[in-house]
C-alpha cells in the first residue's frame, strides 16, 4: 500500500498534464482580445502538449528506477 503512495507522489506526469495547461491558458490570454477561439485552442494545444510529454517522463522515471 505505502510503495504505491509513493510512486504516486513521485510520478510527474499529472504536473505535465497541468503545467502544459497552465501555458495554454496564459498564451490563450494574450489572445483573447484578438480571437476567442485562439483562447480555446491554445487551452487544447496545451492539454495536449501535456498528454504527449507526460509518457514520456514515465519514460526516464522508469529508466531511473
Amino acid at each position: 500500500m505505502q510503495k504505491s503512495a509513493k510512486n504516486k507522489k513521485e510520478d510527474k506526469s499529472n504536473w505535465a498534464i497541468g503545467g502544459a495547461t497552465m501555458i495554454g491558458l496564459g498564451v490563450g490570454l494574450i489572445y483573447l482580445q484578438t480571437n476567442v477561439l485562439i483562447f480555446v485552442a491554445s487551452i487544447i494545444i496545451g492539454v495536449g502538449a501535456g498528454l504527449i510529454v507526460a509518457p514520456i517522463l514515465s519514460l526516464f522515471e522508469k529508466d531511473k528506477s
